[in-house]
């Protein structure tokens, strides 16, 4: 017999409506994507803001390729058993950022548990390639937790790129849901244990409508400002195919203001909220 779930939203409300990508400068960025065989946040993970961002001459980076080792249920980038590392992305990345002249880049990457390094050297040899080439290019890292093993996580901070973020995704009660092979402390003490070491400016993101509560999100925020934590984001999660967790309700701009408002007063240096904000977007602020 078919599962019937109730009360879950059917149809986008007008807030969530986006432009569909267009202009020159995005057809130019497609093309450089293309011809480069660069893995991209923005398409592997479906990002709403493509359009607009690429359009403005900015894009995310994706490393270590397109196949992740964790099966997390709001993810839209495949699962599976990841290629071969290859060693000549650095050197991709950091030319194809000289190519599209960019001024401030953000590289991520999926989870490599299947490497004993979780991917750090490669995450650092990128670092390393982009300064070289791009001496003028800020960066920012969106990492994983490697496990919360030190040795790694100490890598990027030898890296010590402009911002290092590290998404919770969400509240602490859904996080098991959410994120199979993750855990919400350890996401804290990795965003903690960079602050320590000096990373001058760290964050983090969450995603709502996964039927957290407004309370569990003021809690998350608190956690995370109490790890040190800079900048956060906050936006609406949008279901990637039927196979994702679904949505279970759209937020409001209202109460995303609210949530905006909320997370200046606990003192963060920045808050992006808003339906369709997502961790990179207007990430050059961010460095402010």
């Amino acid at each position: 017999m078919e599962t019937v779930i109730e009360n879950i939203p059917t149809g986008k409300p007008k807030w969530l409506k986006v432009k569909l990508p267009i202009g020159q400068k995005y057809s130019e960025l497609r093309g450089l994507v293309d011809k480069y065989s660069l893995n991209t946040i923005c398409t592997s993970g479906s990002c709403p803001n493509m359009g607009e961002c690429w359009g403005e001459g900015t894009a995310t980076f994706m490393i270590l390729g397109n196949v992740c080792t964790r099966s997390c249920g709001f993810c839209g980038v495949k699962t599976g058993r990841p290629e071969t590392v290859d060693w000549d992305e650095p050197e991709k990345v950091a030319r194809s950022i000289k190519i599209m002249n960019i001024k401030h880049a953000v590289i991520t990457s999926v989870d490599r548990d299947d490497l004993k390094d979780g991917g750090s050297i490669i995450w650092i040899e990128t670092v390393k390639a982009i300064r070289r080439m791009n001496p003028n290019t800020t960066l920012e890292t969106l990492i994983p937790d490697f496990q919360g093993i030190e040795r790694n996580i100490d890598r990027i901070v030898e890296a010590n790129p402009e911002v290092v973020s590290h998404n919770v995704e969400t509240v602490r009660r859904l996080t098991r849901e959410v994120r199979i092979q993750a855990k919400y402390d350890r996401s804290l003490e990795v965003l903690r244990y960079l602050k320590e070491k000096g990373i001058n400016r760290t964050k983090s993101g969450i995603m709502l409508g996964l039927g957290e509560t407004e309370e569990e999100v003021f809690q998350t925020m608190t956690d995370l400002r109490n790890a040190n934590v800079d900048v956060v984001t906050i936006g609406q999660y949008l279901q990637p195919s039927k196979k994702h967790l679904p949505v279970k309700e759209f937020i409001t701009p209202d109460q995303f203001a609210k949530y905006e408002k909320f997370g200046l007063e606990l003192g963060f240096r920045h808050v992006e909220s808003g339906p369709l904000v997502r961790s990179s977007y207007k990430a050059q602020k961010h460095i402010l």
